[in-house]
C-alpha cells in the first residue's frame, strides 16, 4: 500500500499535477513556463506599446542609442518626400510661457502638428509646457542645453553633454524620447551630427527661413514663408528667446492660407 501511494506521488510530481492541497500554508504556488507546459497561456501583461521606460519607472533614462541598421540621415533634413501637399513647421528656442501656449492653441485650431526644438534650460524651467507639446501630438527636437552656437568648436565631451543632458531631461519629463536634433544657429559639423546620430537623433535643418528671430515685421515673415513654401519643405520659426509677437501674428495668417492651398502640416521624415 505504501509503495502504491509513493508511486502515485512520484508520478504526480513528474507530471506537474500534484494537487494544490498537498502544499503547506507557507509554500509558494508552483509556476510553470509556457514553453515547459506546452500551452498557449497568456504572457504577463507588459507596458503599453510605445511607452518609454522613464514613463513606467519614473526614473531618468539615458537617450536611446542608434539601433543597428537604423537609417538616420547623415545630413540635416531640409526637405522630405511627400505625396500631395504637406509641409513641416518647426519652432525653435522654447518653450516660453508667453509664446508657446499661443502657438500650440493655433496649431490645435488647424489640426496641425509641428516640431518644437527645445532648449534644455527651458525644458527644466517649464516642464508642463513640454508635457503639453508631447501630449498634443507634436514632436520634440533636442536643441542643446544652452543653445551654444559655437558647439562645433567644442570638445566631444562638451557636445555630448549639451545634447545628452537635454535629451535626458525631455525623457524624464515626458517619457518620450526626442526624434530630432537641431544645431543652434544652424552651425553643423560632422562631429556634432555623428554624436546626435549615436543618440538616435535625426539632424533637422530647414528650407524656409523667414528670419523671424530678427523681427523684420509681421508682413515680411508672412511673405517669406508663403513665397517659399513648397511640398516637403521644412519651415523654421521661433517661439522662444525674445519677443515673438510678430511670429505669432504671422502664424495666424500663414496657417489658414497654407491650409487654403491644400497643405497638411506634418512631421518631417
Amino acid at each position: 500500500m505504501q509503495r502504491t501511494v509513493l508511486r502515485a506521488v512520484v508520478c504526480a510530481l513528474a507530471l506537474g499535477c500534484l494537487p494544490a492541497i498537498m502544499l503547506g500554508p507557507d509554500d509558494p504556488a508552483p509556476t510553470r513556463s509556457v514553453a515547459a507546459s506546452g500551452t498557449n497561456a497568456p504572457a504577463v501583461p507588459g507596458p503599453p506599446a510605445g511607452t518609454h521606460p522613464a514613463a513606467r519607472t519614473g526614473r531618468p533614462v539615458g537617450p536611446p542609442q542608434v539601433v543597428p541598421g537604423a537609417r538616420l540621415p547623415r545630413q540635416p533634413i531640409t526637405t522630405f518626400a511627400v505625396r500631395g501637399r504637406a509641409i513641416a513647421l518647426t519652432f525653435d528656442d522654447g518653450p516660453d510661457p508667453r509664446w508657446t501656449p499661443a502657438v500650440l492653441d493655433l496649431l490645435r485650431r488647424y489640426h496641425a502638428h509641428a516640431v518644437f526644438c527645445v532648449v534644455g534650460v527651458h525644458v527644466t524651467a517649464y516642464p508642463d509646457l513640454v508635457r503639453r507639446i508631447a501630449r498634443e501630438g507634436h514632436a520634440l527636437c533636442d536643441h542643446t542645453w544652452t543653445h551654444d552656437q559655437h558647439l562645433p568648436r567644442r570638445p566631444a565631451a562638451r557636445i555630448e553633454n549639451e545634447i545628452g543632458r537635454t535629451a535626458a531631461a525631455i525623457i524624464r519629463i515626458t517619457g518620450v524620447a526626442p526624434r530630432y536634433y537641431r544645431a543652434p544657429g544652424g552651425n553643423w559639423s560632422p562631429k556634432v551630427i555623428a554624436i546626435a546620430r549615436q543618440r538616435g537623433l535625426a539632424p533637422l535643418g530647414w528650407a524656409v527661413d523667414p528670419s523671424d528671430w530678427a523681427r523684420p515685421g509681421t508682413q515680411v515673415i508672412i511673405e517669406r514663408v508663403l513665397g517659399r513654401a513648397a511640398p516637403g519643405a521644412v519651415v523654421l520659426m521661433h517661439d522662444g528667446y525674445g519677443r515673438r509677437a510678430e511670429s505669432l501674428a504671422a502664424l495666424r495668417v500663414i496657417l489658414p492660407r497654407l491650409a487654403a492651398r491644400g497643405y497638411r502640416f506634418v512631421l518631417p521624415s
